[in-house]
C-alpha cells in the first residue's frame, strides 16, 4: 500500500474550531443551508455552496461550484487557512463519549484503490460521484478525507502511540461536543518509519468516502487523459493520491442500522408474526422495553405497540454478504412477508441510522407500521465482504464519529495555491 506524506493547507490553530465542519453528506439541502445560517465561516460553505444560492436553483450548476472555489480563495486570502508547505503526515484523534480512535492522514495511492489494495464495500451513485468529481475540480482540492480501516499493527500502533505525546497542533472540541486532537508528524526520521510501516499494510478497506475515493479517481482520469505526455508517471503528481485517514480495525465504531416499514403489507399483527414463525424466525414474548440485539441473526420487532426478540432459526446462506443480519432480514422477512423487493428504492421503508437507544424508531413506526432494530454490523464483518469483493446491502454501516472536513485541504494542480474568484 502506497500511503504518502503530503502538502495542504490547513486552518490556523486559533481558527480551526470554527471552521472545521461535519462532512458534506450528513446533511440534507435545508439542513446544509441553516447549517451554514449558523456558521457562515464554517468549512461547510465551501462543502456545500448551493447553500449560497435560492432553494430553487440547480446545486449542480457551474457557478455552485465556482462559488466553493471563491470561497476557498477567500479563506485562503484572509489567512484562515495556510499552506504547511513541507509533505508530512498527520494523526488525528476523535474523542467523546467514552470513545477514541487516532488515525493516520497520508495521501493514498488511486492506483491502489483501481487494482483493490484499496478495497471498497458499496456500489456508488453517478450523479454524488460527479458531483464531488466537480467540487474537486473547481477548487484544485481534495477536501474530504476518506475512512480506511486496517487491520490492526502492534508496530504501527507504537509509532503512532509514541508520536502522539507530541505536543498537538490543534485540541479543541467542535460543536458537536467532539475532541480533535491533531498532531503534524515532519521530522525524516518519523516520516520515513510511517510510510515504512504503511507500506507493509497489505490492504485498507473503505469504511465511509466511497463517492469521495471514486470522485477522486474521476478526476485523476480526467487530467491524465487531457495532459496525457505533459504529466508524469503514474504515481508521480498529486493527482494520483487521494485524501484520507486511516484507523485500525479495534478503535472503529460501528452504530446500529435499523428499518421502519410504514406499514405491514395488509397483515394484522398476529398473521405478520406467524409467517415470520413459518420462514424460520423464532418469536420472543410481548415486551415494552426496546429490543436491542447483540447477537449475529438476533433483531427487535417493535409491532402493535409493543417489542419482541426475533431469533434466525433457518440455514445461514454462505458467503460474507448472505449471512449479514440485514441480509438475512431482507431474504426472509421485508421481501417475502412484507414485499420490499428493493430496499433501496421503496419508499415503504425507512433507514435510521446512529441510534443505540432502540426506542427512537417507535414514533416513527407509528400505530400502522413496524420496526426492525439490528445489532451494530461489526467492522470484521465488512471486511469481509469487500475481500469477497462483495456489495453491502443498503444500509448497513453507521460509522461513529464522522471525520470533520476542512482541516485538511490538499491540492491536486501542482500543489498550486486554490485559484482567485
Amino acid at each position: 500500500m502506497r500511503a504518502e506524506p503530503f502538502v495542504c493547507y490547513r486552518p490556523r490553530p486559533e481558527r480551526a474550531q470554527d471552521f472545521a465542519s461535519l462532512p458534506y453528506d450528513v446533511f440534507t439541502r435545508e439542513e446544509a443551508r441553516e447549517a451554514v445560517a449558523r456558521r457562515p465561516r464554517s468549512f461547510l460553505a465551501i462543502d456545500r455552496p448551493e447553500t449560497a444560492f435560492a432553494p430553487s436553483h440547480d446545486m449542480h450548476a457551474a457557478d455552485v461550484y465556482e462559488r466553493a472555489a471563491g470561497l476557498l480563495a477567500d479563506r485562503v486570502a484572509d489567512g484562515t487557512l495556510v499552506r504547511d508547505g513541507d509533505p508530512c503526515y498527520y494523526l488525528y484523534r476523535l474523542s467523546g463519549g467514552g470513545h477514541e480512535q487516532t488515525g493516520i492522514v497520508a495521501a493514498l495511492s488511486v492506483g491502489d484503490y483501481e487494482s483493490g489494495v484499496i478495497r471498497r464495500h458499496e456500489l456508488t451513485r453517478p450523479v454524488d460521484e460527479r458531483d464531488r468529481a466537480d467540487h474537486i475540480a473547481a477548487t484544485g482540492c481534495q477536501t474530504g478525507p476518506v475512512l480506511l480501516a486496517y487491520r490492526d499493527d502492534p508496530t504501527l500502533s507504537t509509532i503512532v502511540s509514541a508520536a502522539a505525546t507530541a505536543n498537538p497542533l490543534y485540541d479543541f472540541t467542535d460543536a458537536e461536543g467532539l475532541r480533535e486532537t491533531v498532531w503534524r508528524v515532519g521530522r525524516p526520521a518519523a516520516v520515513d518509519a510511517l510510510r515504512t510501516m504503511l507500506a507493509l499494510v497489505p490492504r485498507a478497506y473503505i469504511a465511509d468516502g466511497h463517492h469521495r475515493a471514486a470522485a477522486a479517481a474521476r478526476v485523476r482520469g480526467a487530467l491524465r487523459e487531457a495532459h496525457g505526455d505533459a504529466m508524469g508517471a503514474p504515481g508521480t503528481e498529486p493527482c494520483d493520491y487521494l485524501l484520507a485517514v486511516l484507523f485500525p480495525e479495534s478503535q472503529l465504531m460501528t452504530l446500529p442500522y435499523d428499518r421502519v416499514v410504514a406499514d405491514t403489507a395488509g397483515l394484522a399483527p398476529a398473521e405478520l408474526l406467524s409467517r415470520l414463525a413459518e420462514r424460520g424466525f423464532a418469536i420472543g414474548g410481548r415486551t415494552g422495553a426496546p429490543v436491542r440485539p447483540t447477537e449475529a441473526l438476533h433483531y427487535g420487532l417493535f409491532l402493535d405497540g409493543a417489542w419482541r426478540e426475533l431469533a434466525w432459526q433457518g440455514d445461514v446462506p454462505q458467503g460474507a454478504v448472505g449471512k449479514l443480519d440485514a441480509s438475512v432480514l431482507q431474504a426472509q422477512a421485508l421481501g417475502p412477508i412484507l414485499g420490499i423487493a428493493d430496499p433501496g428504492r421503496d419508499a415503504r421503508i425507512r433507514f435510521v441510522g446512529g441510534q443505540p437507544d432502540a426506542s427512537a424508531l417507535e414514533p416513527l413506526a407509528g400505530r400502522d407500521g413496524l420496526a426492525f432494530a439490528l445489532r451494530a454490523t461489526p467492522v470484521a464483518d465488512m471486511m469481509a465482504v469487500a475481500d469477497e469483493g462483495g456489495i453491502m446491502p443498503p444500509k448497513s454501516t453507521w460509522f461513529e464519529p464522522k471525520l470533520r472536513s476542512g482541516l485538511f485541504v490538499r491540492p491536486i494542480l501542482g500543489g498550486a495555491a486554490p485559484r482567485q474568484p
